[in-house]
């Protein structure tokens, strides 16, 4: 079990851009069983990211689908030779983790695979809720919530929030790789409302578009749910809340940058150093973070 876990943790430690910076803060336990989770998540990732024609990859997420069940089934022994299996299996059975939600994320794939678009926000966010909020509340179930937290129940609801909020600000910053590969993310009415139908294949925005008026309001909507996802961080203990805190903060620097310069991420992926993304975890494990956004969420509700 320890070879599987650390195998996990070396997949999270060197993918995990921005994520492995939240999961530092986690007591062992924590930290292994979201590790699990990443690495059965970038999985299906990287198939739908592959270079597998769509066929191939179809069958390669069904099959790991299938590998889902037999983990949710407790098919899965300690001497199975899949590490990522046998981790996400025994981080199942010590958290209660809503494995459906990588049911979902399987989904979420599968709408890239067919290249499907998206009319509407409210199109998008059925996309967005199965790659990102799915996460958010399987990752909730490793947190859990303290004892007589205050609205507790809609824990799920903030969780998921908040991965929508991270998911639109990661189509903002891949704004052009994701042109480059024939994906296109971003609504076609806020396309269409600025200028922007064309895309952006050429790596600029197209002529006579208001291209910095799309990103901001995107921006905008993504402050909006940012704001409704913090509610989350009062109801987790210390250690949870500064991990949610400090993944959540590296976002909200990175969408401050791409608000102050919306063409940046016509020319590459906008990223924050690697110190900032440290000081940012120093802030959410000292609780510095916390306590702000828990007072920007508050004073926004009132």
């Amino acid at each position: 079990m320890v070879a599987a876990y650390s195998y996990c943790e070396a997949v999270t430690g060197t993918q995990a851009r921005n994520f492995a910076y939240g999961i530092r803060l986690l007591p062992t336990d924590k930290r292994q069983a979201m590790s699990a989770l990443y690495a059965f998540s970038r999985r299906v990732d990287d198939i739908g990211d592959g270079t597998l024609a769509p066929e191939a990859k179809h069958t390669r997420l069904e099959e790991t689908r299938a590998l889902l069940a037999r983990i949710r089934g407790g098919d899965v022994a300690e001497d199975d030779t899949d590490p990522v299996a046998v981790a996400l299996a025994d981080a199942a059975r010590r958290f209660p983790i809503p494995l459906g939600g990588l049911d979902e994320l399987i989904d979420g794939v599968l709408m890239d695979v067919r290249g499907a678009t998206y009319e509407t926000w409210d199109d998008l966010k059925v996309y967005c809720r199965c790659v990102a909020g799915a996460i958010g509340r399987l990752s909730l179930g490793v947190f859990g919530t303290t004892p007589g937290a205050p609205e507790a129940a809609r824990a799920p609801e903030y969780a998921d929030t908040l991965g929508l909020a991270l998911q639109l600000t990661n189509i903002l910053r891949d704004v052009s790789e994701d042109a480059g590969n024939g994906r296109t993310y971003l609504p076609a009415e806020d396309l269409a409302k600025f200028g922007c139908e064309d895309g952006f294949g050429s790596g600029r925005a197209p002529a006579g578009s208001d291209f910095a008026g799309l990103v901001h309001h995107e921006v905008r909507r993504a402050r909006a749910l940012f704001a409704e996802g913090y509610r989350l961080l009062p109801m987790l203990d210390r250690r949870s809340g500064a991990c949610v805190a400090a993944m959540a903060g590296i976002y909200r620097r990175l969408l401050d940058r791409i608000e102050r310069e919306p063409e940046a991420v016509l020319r590459g992926r906008v990223s924050l150093p690697a110190h900032e993304k440290a000081y940012v975890a120093v802030r959410g494990l000292s609780g510095l973070d916390a306590r702000t956004i828990s007072r920007q969420s508050t004073r926004r509700r009132a």
